[in-house]
């Protein structure tokens, strides 16, 4: 890798203030933080700053509920989050706000650039606003039946039924989440960025590897779409800035939230005398990188490159876009305990076990992170403590005891030193490319053979015999060497066992410090640097998450956003038994199935019950071709009530399992079954 020192500015996505910070996101915020501490170790200048999303809608009725402003909610969350960060060692070098004089500066800024370089227009547009509020209300606040498929209780913008996607303004009996009003149409001028023009310049600095190419792929499918006009203005009530010149116009969050990774680095640098306009500056070696959850990517790969270009700022080096967290195999569930937040997850386990096992399944593409908390356990006891800890344990205490303290000047095995040393060039790589897992892969690989060079010399053995001291002095040394070196590997991802390591070690750690051995250097006494994962805390992380299965409305109001939603598994309303045992499932053959035209997810199935044919509509398209269906049985919901849908009428529901997408199954009852039986 180059010599060459960088000068290099990270940010993260901002985390959303009306919410505590869960194991989701962090596992950004480690991604970034061992990236980060990577580059300092090996001594370039690196940058690192975040800050607390403030504006919104949600922000400003959450406040409203808790009879604060929304000023007061967003400064108490903001303290939550940078502390649920730093003790998690995520160490930025500043923590803000969006809602903060250098955002609006900066916003005010680059709009006016925009705007005189003609890439803002203005129309009237209609928008559903709701009477009893007062207010516009944004996608995610309205809930109505899908104008494709008329499935119920379906988000202002998408069906969750068969993926269609449409304006708020298309559905039908359309509600608002915040007061249950139906709403009204009304007329509103609103601001658009005319992010067409840029399609170009997008498509190139897309195909050049500033994403990874499967998200490079994803985004020339939108292209092939058309680029459309990006409404960037939202009606008063909002929390937000006022688009200058427009009374009761707002910036949508959208627009000022990536300003705020330029609003907190402009904030740190004017504390610290810094130039803060290098780092933004088009035409100098400086670098960018934005690290990304790929929910977010359409925000950061299309509007916030092209507003930089039409405001004359640099684009980003590379956008590091990552995936889903999902625990024990499935979504986040409050019911299920696994919708774990970050304080805690801190009140019951160190915070190194979270950081060592993400970055084990951390690696440079963007498919999703299974948190399997059982192996969590297994990989850092077996990793951790039984490998790299207990190097130091099992060699410290002859050095102490009867070596003064001091390593021996001489090297006992050569080759296995220089095979450490040589495994820093790919490790390097490995960190660099965030292909975390394959650098912790080759680490651990070190530490076996670490393991079985202590166990073959046996020093507990040797020690007694006079005529071998010297060779187990060596030999404990040799260990030691061996320990440090894979302690300074280790350094990005596990910040605390490093410091406690340099203490015992008397050292301070660089990158390249894992050249040089430390012969004849005094060593202090080894206390023991962590402790063995048990499970029963896991298990008491889990009972501690668990929620109320009831959610309020103002609970679910509060879950919407105008940026989106949490991937979450909440649990509606329990039942009694009296009402479960209303539900009549019945066997039934499938006699036909065929594929709906224009419907993404839904097969038009044929069901024989027993001498009555039905027919339902299944979302199990993704998972099944059609004709492999024909002739199978099934469980259905016999006495569901018919509902009209576009494509026909809908008489019951199939039963259907799995994480979804490929991997869902129908129910598949016993050989025997006949059509129409009953199901107990």
């Amino acid at each position: 890798m180059s010599s060459r020192k960088r000068r290099i500015l990270t940010t993260s996505a901002l985390p959303y203030a009306n919410g505590s910070i869960h194991l989701g996101h962090l596992l950004e915020h480690i991604q970034t933080d061992i990236w980060v501490r990577f580059q300092r170790l090996r001594g370039h200048t690196c940058f690192s700053v975040c800050a607390d999303d403030a504006h919104g809608t949600p922000v400003m009725l959450k406040a409203q509920e808790l009879g604060i402003t929304p000023e007061e909610m967003v400064a108490q969350t903001r303290q939550e989050h940078h502390q649920d960060l730093l003790d998690f060692y995520v160490n930025y070098d500043n923590y803000y706000v969006t809602h903060s004089p250098e955002n609006k500066a900066l916003c005010e800024l680059i709009y006016k650039r925009l705007d005189e370089n003609g890439y803002i227009s203005k129309r009237s547009i209609n928008q559903l606003f709701d009477p009893e509020k007062q207010m516009f209300l944004p996608d995610r606040f309205v809930k109505g039946t899908c104008p494709k498929c008329g499935a119920e209780d379906q988000n202002g913008d998408s069906c969750d039924v068969c993926g269609a996607t449409y304006s708020p303004t298309e559905l039908k009996n359309p509600k608002s989440v915040v007061s249950g009003a139906e709403p009204i149409m009304k007329e509103s001028e609103h601001y658009f960025f005319d992010l067409p023009q840029f399609e170009s310049m997008l498509k190139e600095w897309i195909n050049t590897g500033a994403i990874q190419k499967e998200m490079a792929n994803k985004f020339n499918e939108w292209f092939e779409q058309g680029l459309q006009q990006w409404d960037i203005s939202r009606d008063a009530p909002y929390f937000g800035f006022e688009i200058p010149g427009a009374p009761n116009k707002f910036f949508y969050v959208w627009v000022d939230a990536p300003v705020g990774y330029m609003a907190s680095f402009k904030n740190y640098c004017d504390a610290n005398g810094l130039d803060h306009e290098l780092y933004w500056q088009t035409g100098n070696d400086t670098e960018l990188y934005h690290f990304i959850g790929k929910d977010i990517s359409y925000f950061h790969c299309l509007f916030w490159p092209a507003m930089l270009e039409g405001a004359g700022f640099r684009k980003p080096t590379k956008v590091n876009i990552h995936g889903f967290v999902t625990v024990n195999g499935a979504k986040m569930s409050k019911s299920r305990g696994t919708f774990i937040k970050a304080r805690t997850y801190l009140q019951h386990l160190n915070p190194e076990y979270l950081r060592y096992y993400y970055a084990s399944k951390l690696n440079d593409s963007v498919t999703d992170i299974d948190l399997n908390l059982p192996d969590l356990a297994q990989k850092v006891n077996a990793d951790l403590v039984g490998k790299v800890v207990n190097i130091a344990s099992r060699c410290a205490g002859f050095i102490t005891k009867k070596f003064d303290g001091k390593l021996s000047n001489n090297i006992e095995d050569k080759a296995l030193i220089k095979q450490f040393q040589e495994a820093e060039d790919d490790i390097a790589w490995y960190f660099e490319s965030r292909q975390y897992n394959k650098a912790i892969r080759d680490i651990m690989a070190l530490a076996d053979k670490a393991n079985q060079y202590i166990d073959a010399a046996a020093p507990w053995v040797t020690i007694k015999d006079e005529s071998k001291q010297q060779y187990t002095h060596d030999v404990c040394s040799m260990g030691i060497h061996l320990f440090r070196i894979l302690m300074i590997y280790l350094t990005p991802v596990l910040p605390k066992l490093s410091e406690q390591a340099q203490a015992f070690l008397n050292d301070e750690f660089s990158w390249d410090a894992a050249k040089d051995l430390k012969l004849g250097h005094e060593i202090n006494k080894f206390k023991a640097m962590m402790s063995r994962v048990e499970i029963d805390k896991i298990d008491a992380m889990i009972e501690a998450s668990k929620e109320n299965l009831k959610e309020t409305k103002s609970q679910v109001a509060n879950v919407a956003s105008d940026k989106g939603q949490l991937a979450e598994d909440p649990i509606s309303d329990t039942i009694s038994f009296e009402d479960f045992a209303k539900v009549d499932l019945r066997v039934v053959k499938i006699v036909n199935a065929e594929a709906v035209e224009k419907a993404d997810k839904l097969i038009r199935l044929e069901l024989d019950l027993g001498g009555e044919t039905r027919q339902v509509f299944a979302g199990i398209k993704s998972a099944y071709d059609p004709s492999t269906l024909i002739g199978k049985h099934t469980v259905m919901v016999a006495n569901l009530a018919p509902r009209k849908m576009r494509f026909g009428v809908s008489e019951g529901m199939v039963l259907a399992a799995g994480p979804g997408g490929s991997d869902l199954y129908i129910l598949n009852p016993d050989d025997g079954a006949q059509p129409g039986m009953r199901v107990k």
